[in-house]
């Protein structure tokens, strides 16, 4: 055993001296472990490591020469439950060998700054078994680390609170002067040149802090977009998004959330979560726009959560966007719909249900055939229903316009 492991001070003070140099730190550590290190950012964007010599497998090699772990095997860490350990817990995870990946037996630990991920430590064990001794050290030196991190952005980050501030400013759009906002971006090292978007991922619940670990994680690690700023409100994740060049706009975003939706669920096993989407805009002084836009769907996917389930991008609202602003003039001059009410009377006096048959008809874009289905009926049983519905409804199917409007009005009803 190294002696350095009986001198835990030592072991902390020499690692302080090393701070500037990530690559002497993790010479450091596996001298004291006598296993080959690797340093991670929360990207898992290699930092630093160690020299090694002999039975190094593949999944170590493939990092070192790419500089960053390969996706096949931060997918395999994920399937096998290993990082949502890491991003779970602050002790050392020992993660036995995963073939399909070519990782061999790791020990690892989270650099973290409270519930936000800084990076990794992994240790190569191989045959090498860490004992109890050994597995505090490395969460020692991972505290220790965690100051080469912070160090980082010392010099151009200002406090939380101010980022925060900051962040608050953009949606909520307390500050509009292009320049000004471009000139505070660049203290919070946020990019917001290009296109933006506001996204919104709410939980059901107020957020745990383990919920909110893999949040955090998952905004900063994904492909498909750039999440260039984020932050908790109650049980809202606030994402400000940044297009990369070339993508799909609004597909990319719509992948994104499902995907995060998706993984969190997952791992977390929590149900009934939302996403949502504004319009993509190409200055930031727009994102206050995004942002209600997002918060709208939202508060409309509760409203109808049937019909807008799946529902993401405002862009794709449609009627629903208005519906809210329709209800308040029909209410204003306590409008009622005569078509609808002479089915409602209809259907109380003789116990049918005509104006639910209608409203099923006009939500499969008045194809009988899928109402049907809808509904449960025979195809023949549907077309009575429709023949029924025009002679006391008084109304023409075929007509857009009134058809339109009275679908509106069953829209309205459903929203009080």
């Amino acid at each position: 055993m190294n002696d350095t492991l009986n001198h835990p001070e030592k072991f902390k003070q020499k690692l302080n001296e090393m701070i500037d140099s990530p690559e002497m730190v993790a010479d450091y550590i596996a001298d004291v472990f006598e296993c080959p290190i690797t340093i991670e950012d929360a990207n898992h964007h290699v930092i630093s490591y160690s020299k090694h010599h002999e039975n190094i497998d593949e999944a170590r090699i493939s990092t070192i020469m790419n500089r960053k772990v390969p996706n096949k095997v931060i997918n395999g860490l994920w399937k096998n439950g290993v990082m949502p350990k890491l991003i779970d817990d602050d002790d050392p995870v020992i993660i036995p060998e995963i073939k399909e990946i070519g990782l061999g037996n790791r020990v690892a630990v989270s650099i973290r700054k409270k519930n936000q991920i800084l990076g990794f430590i992994w240790a190569h064990t191989a045959d090498k078994k860490l004992g109890s001794k050994e597995l505090a050290f490395l969460k020692e030196a991972a505290l220790q680390i965690k100051t080469f991190f912070l160090q980082r952005h010392q010099s151009s980050e200002k406090t939380e609170a101010g980022y925060i501030d900051f962040f608050w400013q953009l949606v909520t759009g307390d500050i509009t002067e292009t320049n000004h906002i471009f000139q505070k971006a660049k203290q919070f090292h946020m990019h917001l040149d290009g296109k933006l978007t506001v996204a919104i991922v709410q939980f059901p619940k107020h957020i745990t802090e383990r919920a909110q670990k893999h949040a955090y994680y998952l905004s900063k690690t994904q492909l498909k977009v750039n999440v260039t700023s984020r932050l908790f409100d109650d049980n809202n994740f606030i994402m400000i998004i940044r297009l990369k060049n070339g993508e799909h706009d609004i597909k990319s975003v719509e992948h994104f959330i499902q995907e995060f939706i998706e993984k969190i669920s997952s791992q977390l096993e929590i149900s009934g979560i939302h996403g949502a989407s504004g319009f993509i805009y190409k200055s930031p002084v727009h994102l206050k726009a995004s942002y209600e836009q997002a918060l709208q769907v939202i508060d409309v996917k509760h409203k109808f959560p049937k019909e807008l389930n799946n529902l993401i991008a405002y862009e794709d609202l449609g009627i629903y966007e208005f519906i809210e602003d329709l209800s308040a003039i029909r209410n204003k001059v306590s409008y009622q719909n005569p078509y609808i009410e002479r089915l409602r009377t209809y259907d109380t006096q003789h116990n049918t249900s005509l104006l639910a048959t209608l409203y099923e008809y006009l939500k499969a874009d008045s194809s009988p055939p899928e109402a049907a289905k809808k509904l449960f009926i025979h195809p023949n049983t549907m077309n009575y229903r429709l023949k029924r519905i025009r002679d006391i409804a008084e109304f023409n199917l075929d007509n857009p316009s009134q058809k339109t409007a009275i679908y509106l009005d069953l829209l309205i009803e459903n929203l009080q």
